[in-house]
């Protein structure tokens, strides 16, 4: 930070009568010679006055003593910041001056003109923040080994730009779980296409956590921004997993329905029917029903009718047997529709991720 520091106060010592002069300005060669309040920043990490083309130092001089003594001054001070809400986050600075040598029993500080003592550029902007408002307090400081001294301060109230990591962070975040969903419509012995696509979306969110925790200090706590990114990649996630239950559980009815055929199946030809003739005579309109078998299939002339009567009898029982097992499986495939799977999850899914962000903005906003 960049500032004019100007300090007021009143020695009678450098009083001079003058009937013209109203003032009198030096440069910083005449401030090695007088008293000069010895004020310095707390908490400061690197400070300079500026020398170019020389000393930015002023000091004026009235006729009644007044000392206006000005300096321009960079100042990179320690800020204490609570990135719990980061980056939806508003952070208090404080600059603090004080007196090095002297307690509040030698030299009092105390601001000028309350807050009107601050002035700032109108256009003055940062690049991550908006300075919303700032104020002036003062208090005394307690050393256990010199006293209490006075302190200013000027407290800066920062508001973060969220616009930078909207589009950096929270829009490509909420673009990889929007893709993560596309894979509810695509078919599911689709294998390839729906696996790709969930390990792609995975791998991109961590890429984008990955990426904000590398330009973020290391804190031992959770960030709203950490919230949101978790969020989504374990919705990332659970639609990887989605497809995971829905391949299973399609291997499963396939593998029942495969069975189901294949003890229902029908069974034209009986190798051991002798053992297993009625008494009995078919009818002309059974023998056509015996018509669209192969020559393989048919039996002797002799034992046509007897034969007929076995076949036919049999085929009762399977149709009868096919019928229950039909039904038995119309049940399983209700309870066990993996389709329905991926239309419940098309609407679970975004309506659960669109709740999350409704709660997440109302709070952390």
């Amino acid at each position: 930070m960049t500032l004019y520091l100007r300090h007021y106060w009143k020695d009678e010592r450098l009083s001079f009568p003058s009937t013209n002069n109203k003032s009198m300005t030096f440069d910083g060669r005449l401030v090695k010679k007088i008293w000069v309040p010895d004020v310095f920043f707390v908490h400061s990490k690197r400070s300079f006055i500026h020398d170019t083309t020389t000393d930015n130092i002023m000091l004026r001089v009235f006729p009644d003593g007044h000392v206006l003594y000005s300096m321009r001054i960079t100042v990179t001070a320690m800020c204490n910041m609570d990135f719990s809400h980061f980056p939806l986050d508003s952070q208090t600075c404080s600059l603090e001056l004080e007196s090095y040598a002297y307690t509040d029993e030698d030299l009092m500080l105390y601001w000028k003109n309350g807050n009107e003592s601050l002035k700032t550029d109108e256009k003055i902007s940062l690049s991550q923040f908006l300075i919303q408002k700032f104020h002036t307090t003062s208090r005394l400081a307690f050393y256990s080994s010199t006293g209490w001294y006075n302190r200013l301060y000027i407290n800066f109230t920062l508001r973060r730009h969220i616009f930078f990591f909207l589009l950096q962070t929270y829009f490509p975040a909420t673009l990889m779980v929007m893709l993560s969903w596309v894979s509810f419509w695509i078919d599911r012995r689709a294998v390839p296409a729906r696996v790709s696509l969930g390990i792609t979306t995975v791998l991109t969110m961590s890429t984008i956590i990955t990426g904000v925790n590398a330009s973020m200090p290391r804190v031992s706590y959770i960030k709203a921004v950490d919230i949101y990114l978790w969020v989504s990649f374990v919705f990332v996630f659970l639609s990887v997993l989605e497809y995971a239950a829905v391949n299973y559980l399609t291997t499963v009815q396939e593998r029942k329905e495969r069975k189901l055929r294949e003890r229902f199946s029908c069974s034209c030809g009986i190798p051991h029917s002798k053992t297993m003739m009625l008494d009995g005579t078919c009818s002309e309109s059974d023998a056509n029903s015996l018509a669209g078998y192969t020559r393989n299939q048919m039996v002797p002339e002799e034992e046509k009718q007897e034969k007929m009567v076995v076949h036919l009898a049999m085929s009762n029982e399977s149709n009868s047997s096919r019928k229950r097992g039909l039904k038995g499986h119309v049940g399983l495939r209700i309870i066990q529709n993996t389709h329905a799977i991926d239309k419940y999850s098309r609407l679970i899914f975004p309506g659960t991720y669109i709740f999350f962000n409704l709660i997440y903005w109302s709070v952390f906003s």
